[in-house]
Order: C-alpha cells, then sequence, then structure tokens
C-alpha cells in the first residue's frame, strides 16, 4: 500500500518549531516541490532568531536513485545555512569538511530531531550521532514530543 504524497514545511512561531514532512512514494519533482516550501518556510521566519526543527521523514521512499541523490543533500545543506551541522554527516566525513555553516539574516537553527521508518538507521543515526540538541526516532509522535518540549532561547 502506497503512503499519501506529504511535501510539506511549516513553521509555528509560538513553538519556534519548523516542521518540515515528507512522506510517500516520492519522484524527483516531489522532492524539488517538498524542497520549495522547506526554503519558502525558512525564508519567513523573523532576523535574528532562532529556531527548532521536526525533519519528518516518516513514509518517505525515493522511487528511484535519480530521486534519491536529489533528496539527500538537501536538509544538511540547507540547515548548514542557519548554523546547524547535522550529527548523521559524521558517515560522510569528507563531503562535510567541505560544508559551509552561517547564520543567513542572523537565524541559528539550534535544535532538531529526526524520524524515519527504518528503525534499524534510526537507531544507528541515535547511538552515534545523538547529542542534547539532536536526536533521531523512528517514531514521529515520540520526534515531536521531544522537539517540542526542548528548552531554546531567544
Amino acid at each position: 500500500m502506497a503512503t499519501k504524497k506529504i511535501t510539506a514545511t511549516n513553521y509555528y512561531p509560538d513553538k519556534k518549531l519548523v516542521v518540515t514532512h515528507i512522506s510517500g512514494d516520492l519522484e524527483k519533482t516531489d522532492i524539488e516541490q517538498w524542497e520549495k516550501s522547506f526554503k519558502d518556510t525558512l525564508k519567513q521566519l523573523p532576523d535574528n532568531t532562532t529556531f527548532k526543527i521536526f525533519v519528518n521523514m516518516y513514509g518517505f521512499k525515493a522511487v528511484n536513485i535519480d530521486t534519491h541523490k536529489r533528496f539527500r543533500g538537501i536538509v544538511p545543506l540547507t540547515l548548514a545555512d542557519y548554523g546547524w551541522k547535522v550529527g548523521y554527516l559524521g558517515l560522510f566525513e569528507e563531503e562535510a569538511k567541505t560544508m559551509t555553516y552561517k547564520n543567513t539574516r542572523g537565524i541559528k537553527c539550534v535544535g532538531a530531531a529526526h524520524s524515519h521508518q527504518d528503525e534499524t538507521k534510526m537507531d544507528l543515526y541515535e547511538t552515534k550521532f545523538s547529542s542534547d540538541n539532536e536526536h533521531f526516532f523512528p517514531d514521529p509522535t515520540q520526534a515531536r514530543q521531544w522537539i517540542e518540549n526542548l528548552e531554546i532561547s531567544n
């Protein structure tokens, strides 16, 4: 059974929370639509503020390798523009060395939760790459709860 396609990003200012959600059997054009919503939402954040993010990839499946290649760099590269180094970049040390981090318009990401249905992958990422401000979950409900409860300043 195919999962419904979701490619949406929303900002909840009262929680200083960005939620980007990508789900379903997606093609390259779906990835491009999701990336646009992700970046457009981040552009709406107030200057000189902080935010936390929930990257909900639960149910996401790339329909082919080209789609996966188009997808895989979006989260780390986009969040690097807001000062955040995604933990799983530890898997790609050479590529990670070339990344540039900045705080676009003074905006800074200060926490991240990631969710995906691949429990083995999420457990590995949680064990190897989690930190006080970043965790990896096979359950999107737990991920959302954790990130909403993460205290941030500003």
